[in-house]
């Protein structure tokens, strides 16, 4: 299969300065691809690129990976309402140090060059930088972007000029690269393809050379219709300490149905055989989500490692009921507990208590209401008392839920 032949198949075709992407497969040129280190963490939207950018390396092309250790100083308006609070160098120098960390993870393996655009920009000069740069940058060009004609707008909240000369700067890190690392390809989120023309435009009236860019489609959820990437506590990041691991791996089992094959295609590296009969195997059974299974199975790896991947796994299972919670360890134990609520209780122990207690019931009131609706199950089970009995513990604990899902659970253990 040739690049361009993936990338359709894997629906990575979005918008490009190539007439025909076939032109991908003839001629293997050096690209780039970055990150503004706005936070200490990518999201699953980088991910989606850096698994584009992967495609990319496998069939033979050349990258350099740039850390936006200077436009991060500035922050990126587009798409932004109201003006971006400014970073400390102490805080992007962090950010830096993460987002390379999770470089080194995703492209484990692959020759990439790194560079920081901090480096080139920290000792330029503000006159240099206009007759270099600004010079060859045609306002109307600038004028004409809709986030910029939207903060203009009386309706607006305006714009500094640090942030209305973002597209300049990263225009201006095209050109280096092209000048100084033979870069003629620029890979992109959806939502740069502004800055990144910006850049071709620059390379053109600057030195008459020819560059391109490849932008990553925006990934839906097909039943929301919304920008996919979110959980209902936020962002989902790659960062452990933010998304653990666990949460992560439910976020991919809980993916909807009509997505999950595109999302097999994006965020994995498997072949189009093996996804075809991941999908043939679901569709046989789709109750059991066998593709969502798979798939948290192969990010949450590919992100965390396989010892982290396995251990989420393992949590997950017990949560769902998939094992008995009377056979995991202490290290699984420890995971749960950071993950849902816990609490000691005794062999006929209050429901209603220890409902109100972890928070699965706002009051003792609304816990009785709850298990007269017959929405409070112990170990998977549906019950309608109020009192635990010996039974229900296995091993000294058991799962007490609320509904169906398992992010409304609590551990229970006996002490």
């Amino acid at each position: 299969m040739t690049l361009s032949e993936e990338l359709t198949w894997r629906g990575l075709v979005h918008q490009t300065t190539y007439k025909d992407i076939t032109a991908l497969d003839q001629d293997l040129r050096t690209f780039y691809w970055g990150v503004d280190p706005s936070a200490d963490s990518m999201t699953l939207g980088n991910l989606a690129a850096a698994m584009m950018v992967k495609c990319f390396m496998k069939h033979g092309y050349h990258a350099v990976l740039l850390i936006g250790g200077a436009t991060g100083l500035v922050g990126d308006p587009d798409g932004k309402k109201d003006e971006r609070s400014l970073k400390s160098l102490k805080e992007v120098a962090h950010n830096k140090t993460a987002i390379v960390a999770q470089y080194d993870r995703l492209f484990e393996g692959q020759d990439f060059k790194l560079v920081d655009n901090y480096e080139w920009f920290k000792d330029m000069k503000y006159i240099e930088f206009l007759r270099d740069a600004g010079k060859h940058v045609p306002m109307r060009h600038m004028l004409a972007r809709d986030f910029l004609k939207s903060r203009l707008s009386d309706q607006g909240n305006g714009i500094s000029y640090a942030e209305f000369s973002y597209v300049l700067i990263q225009a201006y890190d095209f050109l280096h690269l092209y000048q100084n690392h033979a870069v003629t390809l620029q890979i992109c989120g959806s939502d740069q393809w502004g800055n990144s023309i910006a850049g071709v435009d620059l390379i053109r009236r600057k030195t008459g050379g020819e560059a391109h860019v490849y932008s990553a489609p925006l990934i839906i959820n097909r039943i929301s219709g919304k920008k996919f990437g979110k959980s209902e506590d936020g962002a989902v990041w790659l960062d452990a300490s933010k998304t653990t691991p666990t949460r992560f791996y439910q976020f991919w089992i809980n993916a909807d149905d009509k997505g999950a094959e595109e999302y097999l295609k994006i965020f994995t590296e498997l072949s189009k055989e093996e996804i075809e009969e991941i999908m043939k195997q679901h569709k046989a059974a789709a109750h059991e989500r066998y593709a969502q299974f798979r798939l948290a199975h192969e990010v949450t790896r590919l992100v965390h490692g396989a010892e982290a991947r396995n251990q989420a796994e393992d949590v997950t299972f017990y949560l769902i009921g998939k094992q008995s919670i009377s056979r995991a360890n202490d290290s699984v134990l420890k995971i749960i507990r950071q993950e849902i609520p816990a609490l000691k209780t005794t062999v006929n122990g209050s429901v209603i208590e220890a409902l109100a207690g972890v928070d699965l019931a706002g009051s003792n009131t609304e816990a009785r209401q709850l298990i007269m609706s017959n929405a409070i199950s112990i170990n998977g089970q549906k019950i309608s008392r109020q009192q635990f009995e010996p039974a229900d513990f296995q091993n000294g604990r058991l799962l007490l839920r609320r509904g169906k899902a398992f992010k409304d659970s609590a551990l229970v253990e006996l002490g």
